[in-house]
């Protein structure tokens, strides 16, 4: 039987993903990386459902009326159990396979908690409020629950929320490519550089690639695999 070929950028802009070709164009680069899991029984994980939470000013507890990149990965993954995590409300999506965490990224504990309560993840994108802490609170929790040969992104590197974001902190940005440069984790607080750098067996590969991948554009999109 031959397997309908499905095209993860056409979905997320059926959906009306920002994944797709109307803006970041994420979904080129993740079909290649996601394409070999398509079809299996994997867990996967998104952080930040849907834009226009609290980074942007608007209260977290907004009604929300949509899910677009939850969708789309039901349709792509069609034997996977789909995770999502957000501060704002999503629990009125009901799909059977689908499970919603609400979760204060300012809070490790909230984090962690969710990371025990979800089966052994392949795949994990942090598009959550994209705040430096927040990124590295996720990846320090999380990441060591990934299974091995899995997939970690972070995306919109080079963007932070005004709100959020902590004066003096090390952007995730350059966390990354600190242990790009030099094969160690480089941060301004030593616990957290000490927390990183602990991981570092764990880590096969870090790619960060710039905005629509034009090579003098700034950081956008972290992919980290599991060894």
């Amino acid at each position: 039987m031959t397997t309908k070929q499905i095209n993860l950028t056409d979905l997320a802009d059926q959906y009306g993903s920002d994944k797709g070709s109307t803006k970041h164009r994420y979904t080129e680069l993740y079909h290649m990386l996601f394409h070999p899991y398509r079809n299996r029984k994997i867990t996967f994980l998104e952080m930040g459902l849907l834009i226009g939470g609290p980074e942007h000013g608007i209260d977290k507890d907004r009604k929300t009326t949509d899910l677009p990149s939850i969708r789309m990965w039901l349709e792509y993954f069609p034997k996977a159990n789909i995770h999502g995590l957000d501060v704002s409300d999503f629990s009125w999506f009901k799909d059977d396979r689908f499970t919603f965490h609400r979760c204060d990224m300012d809070d490790r504990a909230q984090i962690a908690a969710v990371a025990a309560d979800i089966p052994t993840p392949d795949i994990v994108i942090d598009d959550a409020s994209h705040a430096s802490h927040h990124q590295q609170n996720a990846f320090l929790e999380i990441f060591p629950k990934l299974a091995s040969g899995g997939l970690y992104v972070i995306e919109d590197l080079r963007w932070q929320p005004p709100p959020y974001e902590i004066d003096g902190i090390t952007k995730t940005a350059d966390l990354l490519r600190s242990f790009i440069d030099n094969r160690t984790f480089e941060h301004s607080d030593a616990a957290i550089a000490e927390g990183f750098n602990a991981l570092i067996p764990d880590i096969s590969a870090c790619i960060v690639h710039p905005a629509k991948f034009q090579k003098k554009r700034r950081d956008q999109v972290a992919v980290i695999h599991k060894r």
